[in-house]
């Protein structure tokens, strides 16, 4: 219970310091600076506005001249009204007439000059909290339009901060030339003929309207900040605040009811993520992923609604109504922009989507082309089915460029110079970052399309020998007949030679050859049908072609045999070898004949042979003589 007392008394300390504060800005702000918008600081749009209105001043000086002489000559008239000359009467009449009658042309000339000048000028406006007046065009004085506005608009301020103002105190005063609204002795603001023919407007209607706008500004101001209605504004703020505060505290609560329900439901609702055999979330991670969520949600709420709170409270004084515009216009600005971005973008990506459909369906077109070539379903002169693969990757990666090409002027951002420099960059790391990696690429291909081997293939690469089991444009890797996977990049196998084992076997065959030394004691007939045999007797030896054997050489203590045999089975060489081999020992064992490799070093007394007794003939005589060991 204490902690609860001691939060609230927190929370409403804090709500008491920035009520405070929004207490202070509402009474400051107002006096500090009034909230008048800038009326402009173009020299070159004051200097534009004077020169277009020059005309108008000509005929103005014009006009009152003509005004002069026209009051020169009524009260002439009025004097001469009674009297005998008549003539002199008439004369002044006529001359009475030809000046009201310049003065009216004088007027419909400048009223169309300004209509002509309406539709490019823009006069400066008089502005207060935010709010325009009305605006002024002409020069009256030594004053540019610029600075009218700016001095009427100050004039109005200290009526507004004056303690004593009254608007019966605000009257209307016509000279000659203007209509002054004095204040006291305060010239509020004078109209000419000059305003009154840009406002399309007599001049005695326009100070009225004029008058009735500066005081209706002056009572909504006075009206604002009145003691009353500033009591109702610290009222208003304190029931933004509390319902600030139960807002906040209701979403505390419903947050912590949503954990309280998760925490609950941790066996029914989270039962973990595996990746085959790996735990990447178990249950009690992934209540902790979701508890941690749901906080950052809270926290961000809570941000929401004090930054929707702090505009509210702003708006509630009239001194602070542009830090509230202010605030919101720091989130609807961007999200306007956003949102006009992204229909004005609308077109473009419309034509992006249906390109990359067109595309798609071009690629699916490509596969089923290539699966049925693969398949042999579909044969195609001096194109092979192993090539099918590989080619439709490179057409694929050509449309992928291709299409990346067509949509690029589409993206956003396309013109702007970062993206290009950014495409540049990018351009520059993959050229020079892959270097050695296209030239294993290009052999890749080359290795493709040569056809030196396919997958399976028993081969010798180097001093490599094994089963292929995977090739890419980078590398090959073989597999060993002791299970050693070996990686070879293509480059390097285009800079050496390939043996394919398998590539004839299946129709030619493979021919499996080894020789074997006997002495020239043994006849050769005897020797070749020995071999022949102990090949057909080879599992995996086929018997047609038959086997044959070569005298490679008679060197000075045997001669050299070496049989042949075929094979459609590449890839268990090692195992018929191995089976010959055995076969051949087995022969020759049978037949009495002593193989003479290896090299026997050891002298020999004659009483001694290599072939097991087992294998002897029951007659079998040693023969008598030393042999030295064989080199």
């Amino acid at each position: 219970m204490s902690q609860r007392l001691t939060a609230l008394f927190t929370s409403l300390s804090y709500l008491g310091l920035l009520a405070l504060w929004l207490l202070v800005s509402g009474f400051i702000c107002p006096i500090q600076a009034a909230a008048q918008a800038p009326v402009g600081s173009d020299s070159a749009r004051t200097q534009t506005l004077s020169t277009d209105t020059r005309t108008l001043r000509q005929l103005d000086s014009l006009r009152r001249q003509a005004s002069a002489r026209l009051s020169q000559v009524q009260q002439e008239l009025l004097t001469l009204k009674n009297g005998p000359n008549r003539a002199q009467e008439q004369k002044l009449t006529q001359e009475l007439t030809a000046l009201r009658a310049a003065d009216s042309l004088r007027r419909v000339q400048a009223r169309r000059h300004i209509d002509s000048l309406r539709q490019h000028t823009r006069g400066y406006p008089v502005v207060l909290h935010n709010d325009t007046l009305f605006y002024v065009y002409t020069k009256l004085g030594p004053f540019s339009p610029r600075e009218r506005a700016a001095l009427i608009a100050e004039k109005v301020q200290r009526l507004e901060a004056d303690v004593r103002y009254h608007p019966d105190s605000l009257r209307l005063y016509p000279s000659e030339q203007t209509i002054d609204l004095l204040y006291g002795e305060l010239v509020v603001q004078s109209i000419s003929d000059n305003d009154a023919l840009w406002m399309n407007t007599p001049r005695d209607s326009l100070a009225r309207q004029y008058r009735a706008r500066i005081v209706q500004t002056v009572a909504t101001y006075k009206q604002q900040h009145s003691f009353v209605n500033i009591l109702k504004e610290i009222g208003l703020v304190l029931l933004v605040l509390v319902a600030f505060y139960f807002v906040v505290r209701f979403v505390n609560q419903f947050f912590r009811w949503l954990q309280l329900q998760l925490t609950r439901r941790e066996d029914t609702w989270f039962r973990g993520v595996r990746l085959g055999t790996y735990d990447l979330f178990t249950p009690r991670r992934e209540l902790e992923t979701a508890l941690l969520l749901l906080n950052v949600l809270r926290w961000v709420v809570i941000f929401l609604i004090i930054y929707l709170v702090l505009p509210l409270l702003f708006s509630i004084f009239p001194g602070t109504q542009d830090v509230a515009d202010m605030l919101l216009g720091y989130v609807l600005t961007p999200l306007r922009r956003i949102g006009l971005s992204l229909w004005h973008y609308l077109p473009n990506l419309i034509t992006i989507v249906v390109i990359v459909t067109v595309f798609r369906y071009l690629l699916r077109g490509l596969h089923f082309l290539k699966e049925e070539i693969r398949l042999g379903h579909l044969t195609l002169e001096g194109f092979y089915p192993d090539w099918a693969n590989p080619t439709y990757q490179i057409v694929r990666v050509l449309v992928f460029a291709f299409l990346l090409v067509v949509i690029f002027p589409y993206l956003p951002g396309s013109e702007s110079p970062i993206f290009k420099g950014v495409s540049v960059f990018l351009g520059f790391l993959f050229t020079f970052g892959s270097a050695g990696s296209l030239s294993n690429i290009v052999a890749g291909l080359v290795l493709t399309y040569m056809r030196a081997y396919k997958l399976g293939d028993r081969v010798k690469i180097g001093d490599v020998t094994g089963d292929i089991i995977e090739k890419n444009l980078l590398v090959t890797r073989i597999r060993t007949i002791k299970n050693e996977e070996i990686t070879i990049p293509n480059s390097s196998i285009m800079s050496s030679y390939t043996t394919n084992f398998t590539s004839a076997a299946p129709t030619l065959g493979l021919v499996l050859h080894t020789t074997v030394t006997i002495g020239y004691d043994v006849p050769w007939p005897q020797v070749h049908e020995l071999l022949v045999a102990a090949a057909l007797g080879a599992e995996g030896v086929l018997p047609e072609p038959k086997p044959f054997v070569l005298q490679t050489s008679l060197d000075d203590y045997y001669a050299s045999y070496q049989l042949n045999a075929y094979t459609r089975e590449a890839s268990k060489q090692a195992l018929i070898y191995s089976r010959i081999h055995q076969n051949i020992q087995d022969e020759f064992n049978k037949a009495g004949i002593e193989l003479m490799s290896p090299h026997y070093r050891a002298v020999r007394d004659g009483h001694h042979t290599t072939i097991p007794t087992d294998f002897l003939p029951k007659d079998y005589v040693a023969p008598k003589f030393r042999v030295e060991g064989n080199e």
